[in-house]
């Protein structure tokens, strides 16, 4: 349990805390994981009394929690501990009163001035509200400690990211720096260190004697959802490659931490991401694929082209595929292509690393038999249906010897009979508990930049061209060529 604290929601009013940071909390009120004296201070623009605010959080709840039905006494008590403060971002003025609202509630709940700060803010106005809170005192840790949470993305480039990082690191520590990627959140992602390290039969064969190649997808078969002007912004390599899917690499690839815990985790999430090779200007229209989707059929539904979607511009190059081959330096992958895309308006919504072995040294069955089957993979399926399957050859129940691939199936959901909690809720404790260990620390978001601009920059270039798909497809013709130049081709997931 953590120590008594509050919670300051910065944007409380706006879609991230609706969806998401209000139901998370009421879930960790109803499983009992939050602190004595525990309250949230919603901050925003809007001009709303406390009971505004709390009307707001209670249709909140009541939509989005994922514990339905929602329990009244519950939710009755939750209310109670939410506050409202209105504050226009570039007004010191309203810091002062946030500042003063927050020392009557220390006082009455004896939380020892122990503050979490969570930016659920568009990214341009961290630098302001970080400014704001260093120039009010707020950041000060005269008694408890003052932590804040920042969501992706950190920055939109190295440059970008670098000088963040230095505003947030002249008002608090790093230490108290908390950049949140929910993906790390998911059980399914943290369960990546929990099958690799505590498992002996797993590690032997997770390198590059036995590893042939690894691949991870991202795809969901949304559009852009009424975030255009975002995205044509962001696009997928941004949005998707540079956080997601690099934190899953770095999960698969990492070596054996000597501890779990936030220094140990992190330093080797670090060596993996300074190991990945870089790509040079001439390598990227071999190693890169850029698509953006056309009109087509999303699960029965006809869609729009990308440059159909509002806020789009009608032109627009920016892609909504990504897929791009590199390689890991280092003695356990030497040789090993990692093959990584993400997409929107794919057939289906699927998040997964896909690690293929070697076939065997010898065709003991003969080739025409081997050609039957597929290769020996591990998918580790982190959404939707979470959960890991191996595949492997087995004899048909036949006269002869005929092999087919069959699979081994093991599901969250029907092995442990409970819901996963959803991301925020653990990430949320971990802020308050001061453990980091599934937050982003400041040099890993520089090193995933710096792999990732040059890409950027060269496609911004027009190298390799942009191609197209349907929505409704795995992506262009041109992600498959990626695979087929080194003898593979991308699972159907």
């Amino acid at each position: 349990m953590a120590e008594p604290a509050l919670m300051v929601i910065f944007g409380a009013t706006g879609d991230l805390s609706k969806r998401k940071l209000l139901p998370s909390i009421y879930n960790l009120a109803r499983q009992r994981l939050l602190p004595p004296g525990f309250a949230v201070v919603g901050a925003a623009m809007d001009d709303l009394s406390e009971e505004d605010f709390r009307d707001h959080a209670k249709q909140s709840v009541t939509e989005f929690s994922r514990t339905q039905p929602v329990d009244e006494e519950v939710l009755k008590s939750f209310l109670a501990n939410l506050f409202y403060v209105s504050v226009k971002f570039d007004d010191a003025e309203g810091f002062k009163r946030l500042k003063a609202r927050l020392e009557e509630l220390d006082n009455q709940r004896h939380t020892g001035g122990d503050v979490v700060f969570y930016c659920a803010v568009p990214p341009p106005v961290y630098p302001l509200l970080v400014s704001q809170l260093g120039g009010c005192g707020l950041a000060r840790e005269e008694r408890g400690y003052r932590r804040i949470i920042i969501e992706k993305p950190f920055g939109s480039d190295l440059k970008s990211a670098r000088e963040l990082n230095g505003q947030l690191q002249k008002v608090f520590r790093e230490d108290n720096v908390y950049r949140i990627d929910h993906y790390l959140g998911k059980e399914t992602v943290q369960n990546i260190m929990v099958f690799r390290f505590a498992n002996s039969i797993f590690e032997p064969v997770w390198n590059c004697n036995y590893v042939d190649s690894v691949q991870i997808t991202v795809a969901e078969e949304l559009g852009v959802e009424g975030r255009g002007g975002y995205y044509d912004q962001a696009g997928a390599l941004r949005d998707i490659v540079q956080n997601h899917a690099l934190q899953l690499v770095t999960l698969t690839a990492m070596e054996p931490p000597v501890a779990f815990d936030a220094d140990a985790v992190r330093d080797e999430k670090v060596k993996v991401l300074r190991a990945v090779r870089p790509l040079a200007a001439s390598e990227m229209p071999a190693n890169t694929v850029r698509g953006q989707y056309q009109a087509g059929f999303v699960l029965g539904q006809k869609v729009p082209a990308y440059r159909e979607e509002p806020s789009v511009k009608p032109d627009s190059e920016t892609e909504t595929f990504a897929a791009v081959k590199f390689q890991v330096d280092n003695w356990r992958w030497a040789g090993v292509p990692f093959y990584v895309r993400s997409s929107k308006r794919a057939p289906k919504r699927v998040t997964e690393i896909r690690v293929q072995f070697k076939r065997p040294a010898h065709l003991t069955f003969g080739r025409e038999q081997l050609r039957e089957t597929q290769p020996n993979a591990l998918i580790l399926r982190i959404q939707p249906e979470e959960g890991i399957s191996l595949k492997f050859s087995a004899k048909l129940p036949s006269g002869g010897v005929r092999l087919r691939t069959v699979n081994m199936d093991f599901l969250y959901l029907s092995s442990f009979v409970v819901d996963a909690p959803d991301a925020y809720e653990r990430l949320l404790v971990d802020c308050m508990l001061g453990d980091p260990t599934l937050f982003t620390r400041a040099d890993e978001v520089e090193h995933a930049w710096g792999f990732v601009d040059p890409i950027e920059a060269a496609w911004r270039a027009g190298r390799p061209p942009l191609e197209f798909y349907k929505a409704g497809t795995w992506g262009p013709k041109g992600s498959d060529r990626l695979l087929e130049a080194d003898g593979h081709k991308w699972a159907v997931p």
